[in-house]
Formats: C-alpha cells, sequence, structure tokens
C-alpha cells in the first residue's frame, strides 16, 4: 500500500514566471538604489505586451534612474525570448508602466514598523531531502531547471527547445517507509517539426531526448521503478508558448513557489513585494525557522504559521505543527523556543535576514525555498545551535 502526492513545477520562460521575475527586477532596482524603497510590482504579459503596476515609495533619485521598460525588457532577453518567431521577445513587445505611490492609509501604518497587510504566512521543512524539501516539489524543480541548462549549452543536444516548459512529478510514499516515483510529467516548447519528418516521430524524438538529457540527469535511478509512468509533451506538439499561448500574471504559481501543495499557503505572493510585506519576509522567516527545528534534530517534519494584523508590528499568533514527529518537546513548547530565538516584527525579520538588498531576481523562478545559494539567508542553518540550547 502506498500514498501518492504530486507536485509540479514551471520553467523561466513560463508566462506568470516572467512576470513574476520583472516584478522582482523592478524591486531589486528600486533597492539597489534607495534599500528603504517599499514596492508591490505586478506584471502582466501577453503577446508583444508586457503590463507594470503598481504602488511604490522611494527617493527622487532613485525614480529618475530606474527605467521600468528597460528592465522589462532586459529580463525578458535574458529569458531567452529574443526572436521574433516567439510572437513575444524583448525588442519587440511594448512595455507600459502604470506604478504610482504607495496609499497613505497603508504607508502610515508601515512607517511605524507595523506589518504591511493582515494576513497568515507558511514556513515547512522535512527531513526528506538534503534541502529539508518535500521530494515532490524537489524533483519538479530539478527538470524544469535541467531543461533550462540543456537549452542554454552552448552544443546543446537539443537545438529545438524554447523557453517556455512546465514539469510534474508524482511521489509514492509506501507504508515500508520506500520512496519511489510513480510519474512524471514534462511539457516543453519547441521549435516547428523539420520539413520532411513527420509530426508522430517528431515528437518521439523529444520524448526519446527528454527521458535522456533531462530526466536521465535529474530523477535518481533508486527512486524509479518498471512501473514508473512518463508524460512528455502529452498534448502531442507545443510550438505555442509563452505569452503569446498564454497570458502571464505576477503571483499566479504561488504553490510552484512553495512546496508544491505539501504543506498549506497563506494566500499572499512573494515576487515585487519589499520585505514590509509580511507576505514576503514572514514566509522566509517561518521557512528558516522549520528548517532550523529539523536541522537541530527536534522533528522530521515541521510546519509553522505567522499571522498578523496590518500597521502591527508583533505577530498575532505564532503556530508550530511537528505533525506528530517531534522528539521530547511539545509543539506548544516549540512555539515558545521560537518566539524568543528571532524578533519576528517586520524589521526583525528584514534585520535578521538582510533582506534590504536586490536579491530577489533569482528567487522567482524554479522556488524560492531549498536553494544553495548564499543570498537566501532564510535558507542558512546558523538558528541550529540556540534552538538546541534552548531544548536542552
Amino acid at each position: 500500500m502506498y500514498k501518492l502526492f504530486t507536485s509540479e513545477s514551471v520553467t523561466e520562460g513560463h508566462p506568470d514566471k516572467i512576470c513574476d521575475q520583472i516584478s522582482d527586477a523592478v524591486l531589486d532596482a528600486h533597492l539597489r538604489h534607495a534599500p528603504n524603497s517599499r514596492v508591490a510590482c505586478e506584471t502582466y504579459a501577453t503577446t508583444g505586451l508586457v503590463v507594470v503596476g503598481g504602488e511604490v515609495t522611494t527617493t527622487e533619485e532613485a525614480r529618475a534612474k530606474i527605467d521600468v521598460a528597460e528592465i522589462a525588457r532586459s529580463v525578458i532577453k535574458d529569458i531567452g525570448y529574443n526572436d521574433i518567431r516567439y510572437k513575444f521577445d524583448a525588442e519587440s513587445c511594448g512595455v507600459i508602466n502604470v506604478m504610482h505611490s504607495q496609499s497613505a492609509d497603508i504607508s502610515r501604518g508601515v512607517e511605524t514598523g507595523g506589518a504591511g497587510d493582515q494576513g497568515m504566512m507558511f514556513g515547512y521543512a522535512c527531513d526528506q531531502t538534503k534541502e529539508y524539501m518535500p521530494l515532490p516539489i524537489a524533483l519538479a524543480h530539478k527538470l524544469t531547471q535541467r531543461l533550462a541548462e540543456v537549452r542554454r549549452m552552448e552544443n546543446t543536444p537539443m537545438k529545438y527547445l524554447r523557453p517556455d516548459g512546465k514539469s510534474q512529478v508524482t511521489v509514492a510514499y509506501h507504508e515500508d517507509g520506500r520512496i519511489t516515483v510513480d510519474t512524471v510529467v514534462v511539457s516543453t516548447q519547441h521549435d516547428p517539426e523539420p520539413k520532411g519528418v513527420s509530426e508522430k516521430s517528431w515528437q518521439d524524438q523529444i520524448a526519446e531526448d527528454v527521458k535522456k538529457h533531462v530526466i536521465g540527469k535529474v530523477i535518481p535511478e533508486k527512486f524509479l521503478t518498471k512501473d514508473t509512468r512518463y508524460y512528455i509533451n502529452p498534448t502531442g506538439r507545443f510550438e505555442i508558448g509563452g505569452p503569446h499561448g498564454d497570458t502571464g500574471l505576477t503571483g499566479r504559481k504561488i504553490i510552484v513557489d512553495t512546496y508544491g501543495g505539501y504543506a498549506p499557503h497563506g494566500g499572499g505572493a512573494f515576487s515585487g513585494k519589499d520585505p514590509s510585506k509580511v507576505d514576503r519576509s514572514a514566509a522566509y522567516a517561518s521557512r528558516y525557522l522549520a528548517k532550523n527545528i529539523i536541522a537541530a534534530g527536534l522533528a522530521k517534519e515541521c510546519m509553522i504559521q505567522l499571522a498578523y494584523a496590518i500597521g502591527v508590528a508583533e505577530p498575532v499568533s505564532v503556530l508550530v505543527d511537528t505533525r506528530g514527529t517531534s522528539r521530547g518537546i511539545s509543539d506548544s513548547k516549540l512555539s515558545e523556543i521560537v518566539r524568543r530565538s528571532m524578533d519576528l516584527t517586520p524589521s526583525g525579520i528584514t534585520k535578521h535576514l538582510n533582506l534590504r538588498r536586490p536579491i530577489f531576481k533569482k528567487t522567482a523562478a524554479y522556488g524560492h525555498f531549498g536553494r544553495n545559494d548564499a543570498d537566501f539567508t532564510w535558507e542558512k542553518l546558523d538558528l541550529v545551535k540556540t534552538l538546541q540550547a534552548e531544548v536542552h
């Protein structure tokens, strides 16, 4: 007997992820020129058009230096949309900037150190992988990252790849403790079939290449069985993609951004938001705390919820739930320890994790958690000894 769980990921060329990256690149530009800027930026993309909107409070000097259209085009080009055949490319697409100043009613609460909005944020960690992430989302991200890696290779064996793509991994959790991969789905945008090649044989070639150069390089053989199922471009064709194939919008991939549905989500997106927005900073803090609890050996699995009221600095609630896996310590005791171990006000989180830096564009594809990057301070394990000392 076993239970199945599925998570998905998307490439940096997915229309929603294009928008997330533009929004975070705009945020980074403001933080680079004026670290105390407050930004809430959202982006919309469709065939030949990008619209950037939201609210920003910054210095006049920073405002004068930031060219939103140039930022958007740079992101689009870096992703790989540099060919007019895609019906969406960095040179020809229009960019409209409709950003405005932050509401005075919101600003008055934030300026006193309070949270920028009400809401609840979740963080999660477990011991399934070395990244302290659930296996389904960890594998799904690695598949989409590999698709992009192969596409960018100088001598790529898959010259026909285009930027848009998705993955999905279903993992079987067996009663005897074994973990296997039940199903792998990969959909990748591609060039039309060459002249003289049938659509069927073209899709067969793509499927063979994806299995060899993508799946075979990512998923360890120990997880694969003779019964593992593979679905590669299951519709039979994926030529039309990116914002020409589907509109994109900031904040529509919040489950991809976090834990692949394995843990709850408070509903607030991350991209385009500065650290005064607890949607982002408190979600990072709760992941940081949950990961350190697991690394400290205090539990095998940990979910943390933080909740805030607009204009109020301290969280209105802190919950630790180890789902019955804690080792000799109650969840209520862990909640008390968490409160003592870190200043959970927006300013306290921002200072502890050093968040007022232009580091956010690279968070906007392949997940905000479980990645080995020195700038991702919420992934550090520097609280382990503090937590262990609190327990003992």
